[in-house]
């Protein structure tokens, strides 16, 4: 069983009643945290009013495949790039239809880094139906656990604040 901290608990808590509220349905598509936000999410009874579905694509293939990631996207920017992590949120959006998508997308480590990109480079972005998808960028320090607890809370933080 997954241990999640007070605060993502909460945060999760907050984005299921806000959610809850708008009458707005989430979906989630993440690579570098395999899961755990749509595991922290599900953690919170009632997360089934508006919680559709989460999609772990990890791989370039899965990337490509299900969420509709263009591979010439993913070759030309790499897995890890605003352009591939928006391009993950919308196919999320349109595939699930629900009404706000995050999309998470880094590299957790230990390994995995370069000049560029370094361990703990973190996109994140949120598309919502006939708007532009949102992208942030984040560098987190840390263990692989610490950096993916880090695009956790800073995912929810920021889907939470799409909602208000």
């Amino acid at each position: 069983m997954v241990h999640f901290s007070e605060d993502i608990i909460s945060l999760s808590s907050s984005i299921i009643e806000k959610a809850s509220k708008l009458n707005y349905r989430i979906t989630l598509a993440e690579s570098c945290t395999g899961g755990l936000i749509s595991s922290s999410i599900t953690a919170v009874p009632g997360s089934s009013n508006v919680f559709t579905c989460g999609y772990v694509t990890y791989s370039n293939h899965s990337k490509n495949r299900i969420l509709g990631v263009p591979m010439d996207a993913i070759e030309q920017f790499g897995a890890v790039s605003d352009i591939v992590a928006s391009a993950m949120a919308e196919g999320a959006l349109a595939l699930s239809k629900a009404d706000i998508s995050l999309s998470v997308t880094g590299i957790a480590g230990p390994k995995g880094g370069t000049k560029d990109k370094p361990v703990g480079l973190v996109f994140l972005s949120i598309a919502k139906i006939n708007t532009d998808a949102l992208i942030k960028k984040y560098i987190f320090a840390g263990s692989r656990d610490e950096i993916r607890r880090s695009a956790i809370s800073a995912g929810l933080s920021l889907l939470l604040n799409q909602l208000q």
